[in-house]
């Protein structure tokens, strides 16, 4: 098993970096070895695992973005609409993944700080909804300009990543921290645009509304960049819980 000492990233691998999280991701899709893990020794057939996430989320594309087209998310008639759920179907199968034992091998053999790094990819979906709201196609709340600060999450994710986890200047607290006021974040924006959408339960009248997500391809944002992020702050989360109780048995 993976020793953890005080100067390690987490009790995970100590070579940092892009080069070994590509190397980790490698060794995940045909390392040999995988079979007798002694974190996940029941994952013998990963390509067959591999394959059939990969299947799962290209179905989930083509679904989104055929009912996306024929207008079934924009059909606001009934309460809750049927957008309320779009970011929400897939967190049980995040969180069931992230407590799976392939979730554990995963979370091994990933270096902390790209699960944080990658949050960084919200600050180009900010500057896309803050395009959008400028071009009257969204509401001003959306927009950092608005009642979103999920921007905040993605300027924040290199600092926390770097000096956190890779440096150690900050401690690791931090890193918890940042991943529940993400969290956070998600719920204040996803709740914000429920509210802005044509519904009895509009709150923001007088704007436009939010119903533009609900077509192609706008459609993937709450249903693919939100769970995204859900993702990478549940398994961050997961990461840091595991590695302090493997510091304090060690």
């Amino acid at each position: 098993m993976y020793q953890v000492s005080e100067n390690s990233n987490f009790g995970y691998p100590a070579d940092g970096g892009l080069r070994g999280t590509l190397y980790s991701y490698t060794n995940i899709m045909s390392s040999p070895t995988f079979a007798v893990s002694p974190v996940a020794p029941e994952l013998a057939n990963k390509k067959t695992i591999f394959r059939l996430l990969y299947l799962l989320l290209f179905a989930w594309l083509v679904v989104l973005g055929v009912l996306a087209l024929v207008g079934f998310f924009a059909d606001f008639s009934s309460l809750p609409p049927r957008m309320a759920f779009v970011p929400l179907l897939p967190l049980p199968v995040v969180l069931l993944l992230a407590r799976s034992k392939m979730g554990k091998y995963l979370i091994y053999h990933i270096r902390p700080q790209w699960f944080i790094y990658l949050q960084s990819f919200r600050i180009l979906v900010e500057i896309g909804l803050w395009a959008l709201v400028h071009n009257g196609m969204l509401p001003v709340q959306l927009s950092f300009e608005g009642r979103n600060f999920d921007i905040l999450v993605g300027l924040l994710a290199i600092p926390v990543g770097y000096f956190s986890v890779v440096r150690k200047i900050w401690p690791s607290w931090i890193v918890l921290a940042y991943n529940i006021f993400g969290l956070l974040m998600l719920v204040n924006v996803v709740s914000i645009a429920f509210l802005s959408m044509p519904t009895p339960l509009r709150i923001f009248p007088g704007q436009a509304d939010a119903s533009l997500v609900a077509h192609f391809p706008l459609i993937y944002l709450p249903g693919v960049l939100v769970p995204l992020a859900y993702s990478l702050h549940i398994f961050s989360i997961r990461q840091w819980v595991l590695g302090r109780r493997r510091f304090q048995i060690s």
